[in-house]
């Protein structure tokens, strides 16, 4: 290529820099050095305090608990979401009378508006919603307040919300992979005498490694970040039952203008989640290695 191609190309390419370099890498090097500092938008004093953020986070007993709501929240989603939208992909795959209309039905949630989902999934949960009488009616005994003012239910209530809504998407994932499955396999399966078991899980479940670590990997990264179900439902509430990470750093930074502690907790929570997918990579691998 000719200097004059190469600088036409650097060109060509320049809008995506420069839209990276002010909005992506600028803020992320500027939170980091606000969160060395005691920054607080309403006095505009920068005191620089070094790591004093970072040290008090895991002495504040609400970030604690944010952590801790978090974590449920991603060990009590990814295993339902995971199996429920592979089971879905397995019926999907096969050829059937509506099989098009079943896939929309499924996919519909995930294109819909989280807001709007959370919305009606609050009238839902309210006390005299439809969820509070059909629990009447099969003889369980709902929360007297409704499923999200009670701190024993809100964050379960809102973690099936979320697992109704991504299935679908992930289904669609997992329905991209079965199709790329030689058919060959199944074929000389059947031949075998192999039973559909020892199909599923000596050739669909391996052959699907990669779609299923991509699968987890991103719902992981998705549930920690949780946020605008917590902001339109419960606000962190009741009495934390529902504060995780991201709405805490929300709370921190947009309600009570401490910028500094609040950047210190976006990249504690960072951390957590890179951290978090490297040992997803590394377990998955190796326990699908042979």
């Amino acid at each position: 290529m000719t200097k004059s191609g190469k600088i036409k190309g650097w060109l060509l390419f320049s809008p995506w820099i420069a839209t990276f370099l002010a909005f992506w890498l600028f803020p992320l090097a500027y939170s980091f050095v606000l969160s060395l500092t005691d920054y607080r938008l309403l006095t505009a004093d920068t005191n620089w305090i070094g790591a004093a953020n970072y040290l008090k986070l895991f002495s504040d007993p609400d970030f604690l608990v944010a952590l801790k709501n978090s974590f449920i929240f991603v060990v009590g989603t990814i295993p339902f979401t995971t199996v429920i939208a592979l089971g879905m992909a397995l019926l999907i795959n096969h050829r059937f009378r509506g099989r098009t209309i079943f896939r929309a039905a499924y996919f519909m949630p995930s294109i819909t508006s989280m807001v709007v989902i959370a919305l009606i999934f609050s009238h839902l949960y309210a006390r005299g919603g439809y969820l509070h009488l059909l629990a009447d009616l099969i003889g369980l005994t709902p929360p007297a307040v409704g499923f999200l003012l009670s701190e024993k239910t809100a964050l379960a209530s809102i973690m099936a919300m979320d697992i109704w809504m991504a299935a679908g998407y992930y289904m669609l994932l997992f329905l991209g992979g079965l199709q790329t499955i030689p058919t060959e396999l199944y074929e000389a399966a059947r031949i075998s005498g192999a039973s559909r078991w020892q199909t599923f899980w000596h050739i669909t479940l391996p052959l699907l490694k990669p779609v299923t670590l991509f699968i987890i990997v991103i719902n992981s990264i998705k549930s920690f970040q949780v946020f605008v179900e917590i902001f339109v439902m419960t606000k962190g509430g009741p009495l934390n039952s529902t504060f995780t990470g991201v709405y805490f750093v929300y709370e921190t930074g947009l309600r009570r203008f401490d910028f500094g502690y609040a950047s210190a907790a976006a990249y504690v929570l960072f951390a957590i989640i890179a951290i978090a997918s490297l040992i997803q990579f590394k377990l998955l691998k190796t326990g699908w290695s042979a």
